[in-house]
């Protein structure tokens, strides 16, 4: 399973949670704690927000342990809003535009997780995708085809419903294919201003998401970044966490399929 990270608050260098910390997102990638592998090579992706509504990307093959530019880049590049992720390959090819996070216009999301047995309803779940996002598909992951179905399913009015349509789509995809692998969506989207995370599974145990305030700051992390476990907050399965601009963090359950979460 992946490792990710994503951050909204007060203008930061992205080292202050991709590379600094103990058990940061690069020693995750070697060595992380609460996934089904410790090893998270399969290429990385850093995806921040600037002066422009669009977020800057850079995404890279190699692993996060052995890039050189990797920890230059995080000590000069500073962001109220940023998401860094680390990559274990479910079956689709190690390339560039395999890697998270994926951006459409002012939109990003990076996941981790799998939808069934991708082979089996790759066509289905692409299906869901409108004709006007679909031409910005590059890659062939199942993350990116369920980040331009939510786009489609509303996202622009309202991110949270239009994640919840596309969850109880793929729900029902998954359920009625025959196969017996899980859907685990454990993910992360922005529009550059307020940011959601979402904990679901059905047919499988939730990957694990857990986030931490400081201030008028919020952190949502795979798993923690060092051993103040303490500070770091479990969100539960079937459970989101919105971050917006001048309120305070919330985090409830979805509005929708809440009870098709695993336990």
């Amino acid at each position: 399973m992946c490792r990710w990270i994503a951050y909204r608050g007060e203008t930061i260098p992205l080292e202050r949670y991709v590379t600094e910390p103990s058990h940061s997102l690069v020693v995750q990638s070697l060595q992380a704690k609460e996934a089904i592998g410790a090893t998270n090579g399969d290429g990385f992706g850093l995806g921040w927000y600037g002066e422009r509504e669009e977020p800057g990307l850079y995404r890279e093959v190699r692993p996060a342990w052995s890039d050189e530019n990797l920890k230059h880049l995080c000590r000069h590049i500073l962001s109220p809003l940023f998401f860094a992720h680390v990559r274990a390959a479910t079956g689709t090819p190690t390339t560039r535009p395999n890697c998270h996070p994926f951006i459409h216009g002012k939109w990003m999301f990076m996941h981790n997780g799998q939808v069934g047995d991708w082979s089996l309803i790759r066509r289905k779940v692409e299906d869901l995708i409108p004709d006007e996002f679909y031409k910005s598909r590059a890659g062939t992951t199942d993350s990116e085809a369920m980040f331009l179905a939510i786009l489609g399913a509303g996202a622009d009015a309202d991110p949270i419903a239009a994640t919840m349509r596309t969850l109880t789509a793929l729900t029902e995809l998954v359920s009625t294919s025959g196969t017996t692998e899980p859907l685990r969506f454990t993910a992360a989207l922005t529009d550059g201003k307020s940011l959601y995370a979402f904990r679901y599974s059905y047919g499988g145990s939730a990957n694990t998401l857990y986030y931490r305030e400081h201030g008028q700051s919020v952190v949502v992390v795979s798993e923690p970044l060092d051993m103040e476990r303490e500070f770091w907050k479990p969100i539960l399965p079937g459970h989101l966490i919105a971050a917006r601009p001048g309120k305070p963090v919330i985090v409830e359950p979805f509005p929708q399929i809440a009870r098709l979460a695993a336990e």
